[in-house]
C-alpha cells in the first residue's frame, strides 16, 4: 500500500484530455458539494469506480451512499472514478494518461483500494478497460505488492464466478455497515504493512460476507461442478449476505454531488425501504437482500429537506422494490406534498406494483406530477402472474389505471416480461390486448386514448431465485414473441401503444455469464481483448466479438444460456449469500405446479 502523496494529472488532463472529448464535464470533477479530504499518508486511500460513464454513475444511489459514507471515516479518503467513454479511453491509451479520480487527479494505481460497485453482467469488460486504463495487471494472480486491492460489490457479487479471476475479493450483500469494517481492518494492515496474500487470508478468515476467490478452487467433471472447496483448511465454504441490521440508522448523505453533466436520473432519491414483501420468483434483488426494512416516515423528510436545500433537484423519488409497500405511504406523501408542493418540487413514485394499496398512489401523486405512471405487470395474464408468484388481477390493475385518469395522467408505461414456465401464445397476444385496453380506458374519463409505451424483456432465470434452476428459453423464442405482439397490435389497430423490445443478444449475453462459473473468466478476457466493451450500450455491443470468444473457449454460448440445472447439481452461485436451497426449491416447484395445471 502507498504511502507517498500522488502526482496530480490536472495540469495534462486540462492540455492533453479535455480539449480532444465530447463531454469534457464527465472528466473534471470539482461539482458542488464533492468532498475533498487532505492527504495524510497513513490514511486509507480508496477508489468508489463505477464500471459505466459519469451520468450514470452519478445517478447511481449506491454511489452516491458509499461516497459519502467512507469520506465519514476518520482513517479513510473516498474518491470517484468513473469508466471513460471510448472517445476519452483512445486518447488515454494514446497520450499515456492513466485512469484518475475526479477528487485530486490521482492516478488510480497510486490509490490503495478500488472499490467496484458492479450491478449488471453487461459491464464486466469495463471493468477491465478501467483496470488497463489505470496501469493495473487484469489477472488477480498476477497483482504485485505495490497494486492496489481490487474490490468487488453490488448485486453482481451474488453471482461473481465469471469475475473472480480479476478481483481480489467480494463484498457479498449489502454495504453500509460491512465496508467500514473492512477498511478498518485494511487500514491496520497498512500502517503494518502486511503482506498482500496474508491481508487476504486474514479478511477471508475473520468475515463471513467477504469472498476471496483465490483461496478457493472448483472441480470439474465435463461441463458439471462436482466440488467446491477451499484451498486453506479452516475456511468456510458458504458465505453469508452481510445485512444492514438498524436501516433507520444506516447512512444517508445529507449533500449529495450536483453533477456537471446532466445525469440519467437528477433528482433527490432516498431508499424509503429495503427489500420487498414479495416473492417475485424472477427477481433476485427480492430474495436476496431480506429481510425488509423500513425508515420512518421522519427521517425521510428530514433526509428530502436537507437534500433539496443543498442540491436544488426539483423532483424527490421514493426508491424501493416496492415503493406502494411502504406501511406508512399516505402519510408520508401527505407531509412531503405540504412542504414540497409550494415550492414547485415534484413527488416520483417509480415502478409501482399494482395491488390494492396502489389504487391510492395516483391520487396522492396527482398533486405533483400528473405526466406519467410506471407500472410493472410483468405478466399479462393472471395465469401467468400465479406461475411468477405475483398476485395481481386485472380488477385491481384497471381500478389503479381508472384512478389515475381521473387524476389528470396521460401516459402510462408498462413493463413486461416474455419466457415464464408454462407461456402459451394466448399469453403473448395478451401482452397487446393488456396494453390496448389500458390505453383505451382514458376514453372514459378524458378525450382521447393515454399514450402507452410497453418495456418487454426477456426471461434471465436469475442466481438465487427459484426460476434459477431454468434454462433460458432460445433466441428464436423470443423473435416469434415480437412478431406475435406486434401483430396482434395491428389487428387491434392500437395506435396509442408503443412496443419496445430488449435486446435478445444482450438478454443472452446476461443469461450465460449471471448463470455461469469461473471458467468463462477466459470468454471475458478475450472478449474484451476483441474490442468487446460498453456492451450495455447498443452502438457499441457487438454480439460477433463475444461468440468468437465462447468459440475460440470451446464453450457452446446458446446450450450455456438453456442450461437446465438440476435440483441436486452444485450451483456456480451457491456459497454466494442469498435463500437456502431448500427455500428456494419450494418456491420452484410451485411454479412449475401453477405452469403445469395452466
Amino acid at each position: 500500500m502507498k504511502y507517498t502523496k500522488p502526482e496530480n494529472l490536472e495540469n495534462r488532463l486540462t492540455t492533453e484530455l479535455l480539449p480532444a472529448v465530447r463531454s469534457p464535464g464527465r472528466y473534471i470533477g470539482g461539482e458542488f458539494n464533492q468532498i475533498v479530504k487532505a492527504f495524510r499518508a497513513d490514511d486509507l486511500h480508496f477508489g468508489l469506480c463505477f464500471p459505466d460513464i459519469y451520468e450514470i454513475g452519478m445517478s447511481n444511489t449506491a454511489v452516491s451512499i458509499i461516497y459519502d459514507l467512507v469520506n465519514t471515516l476518520d482513517y479513510a479518503s473516498c474518491e470517484r472514478i468513473f469508466c471513460p467513454w471510448t472517445d476519452a479511453a483512445a486518447v488515454m491509451r494514446d497520450k499515456s494518461l492513466p485512469l484518475h479520480t475526479l477528487e485530486t487527479k490521482t492516478a488510480a494505481c497510486e490509490l490503495d483500494v478500488l472499490g467496484f460497485s458492479v450491478t449488471t453482467e453487461l459491464c464486466n469488460t469495463n471493468i477491465l478497460l478501467m483496470l488497463e486504463l489505470a496501469g493495473i495487471p487484469l489477472l488477480a494472480g498476477e497483482r504485485g505488492e505495490e497494486d492496489p486491492l481490487i474490490l468487488g460489490g453490488g448485486q453482481i457479487a451474488n453471482c461473481c464466478e465469471p469475475l473472480a479471476d480479476f478481483f481480489d475479493m467480494f463484498i457479498v450483500g449489502e454495504a453500509e455497515d460491512a465496508l467500514p469494517e473492512l477498511l478498518e481492518r485494511l487500514h491496520m494492515h497498512k500502517t503494518a504493512a502486511t503482506p498482500r496474500k496474508e491481508i487476504l487470508l486474514d479478511l477471508a478468515k475473520r468475515f463471513e460476507w467477504l469472498y476471496v476467490p483465490s483461496l478457493y478452487e472448483f472441480e470439474y467433471d465435463g461441463e458439471e461442478i462436482t466440488a467446491f472447496k477451499p484451498l486453506v483448511e479452516g475456511l468456510r465454504c458458504r458465505f453469508e449476505n452481510a445485512v444492514v441490521k438498524d436501516f433507520e440508522n444506516a447512512h444517508l448523505p445529507q449533500k449529495p454531488i450536483v453533477p456537471f453533466v446532466q445525469a440519467v436520473h437528477e433528482r433527490v432519491s432516498i431508499e424509503v425501504m429495503r427489500s420487498c414483501p414479495g416473492r417475485c420468483r424472477f427477481c433476485q434483488a427480492s430474495f436476496s437482500r431480506r429481510p425488509v426494512r423500513v425508515r420512518s416516515i421522519e427521517k425521510i423528510v428530514e433526509t428530502a429537506k436537507a437534500n433539496y436545500h443543498a442540491t436544488g433537484f426539483d423532483t424527490i423519488s421514493l426508491l424501493s422494490l416496492s415503493t406502494a409497500d411502504y406501511p406508512w405511504l399516505n402519510e408520508l406523501v401527505d407531509r412531503l406534498n405540504e412542504y414540497f408542493t409550494p415550492l414547485k418540487v415534484g413527488l416520483s413514485l417509480p415502478s409501482l406494483k399494482v395491488d390494492k394499496q396502489l389504487e391510492l398512489v395516483p391520487k396522492m401523486a396527482a398533486s405533483v406530477r400528473k405526466g406519467g405512471l410506471t407500472i410493472a405487470v410483468e405478466a399479462a395474464s393472471e395465469k401467468l402472474r400465479r406461475v411468477i408468484n405475483k398476485p395481481i388481477t386485472d380488477e385491481n390493475l384497471f381500478k389503479a389505471i381508472d384512478q389515475a385518469y381521473q387524476n389528470g395522467y396521460q401516459r402510462v408505461k408498462l413493463y413486461f416480461m416474455a419466457g415464464f414456465p408454462g407461456e402459451t401464445e394466448d399469453d403473448i397476444r395478451r401482452i397487446a390486448d393488456l396494453s390496448n385496453d389500458v390505453a383505451q380506458r382514458r376514453r372514459r374519463f378524458a378525450k382521447g386514448a393515454a399514450e402507452v409505451s410497453a418495456a418487454v424483456s426477456w426471461l434471465i432465470p436469475k442466481p438465487h431465485t427459484p426460476l434459477g434452476w431454468m434454462g433460458q428459453k432460445p433466441a428464436q423464442y423470443f423473435e416469434n414473441v415480437k412478431k406475435i405482439i406486434l401483430d396482434r397490435k395491428y389487428e387491434l389497430n392500437a395506435r396509442s401503444v408503443r412496443f419496445k423490445f430488449h435486446e435478445i443478444e444482450g438478454s443472452l449475453l446476461e443469461t450465460v455469464m449471471a448463470r455461469g462459473d469461473r471458467r468463462l473468466g477466459g470468454v471475458i478476457l478475450n472478449a474484451y481483448k476483441g474490442g468487446a466493451c460498453f456492451d450495455l450500450w447498443r452502438e457499441n455491443f457487438d454480439f460477433q466479438l463475444w461468440k468468437n470468444a465462447f468459440s475460440d473457449a470451446g464453450i457452446d454460448l446458446y446450450k450455456l444460456a438453456q442450461k437446465q440445472y438440476g435440483e441436486d447439481d452444485i450451483l456456480p452461485w451457491q456459497h454466494l449469500g442469498g435463500p437456502e436451497r431448500d427455500y428456494l426449491l419450494k418456491h420452484y416447484r410451485a411454479a412449475l405446479e401453477e405452469a403445469n395445471e395452466s
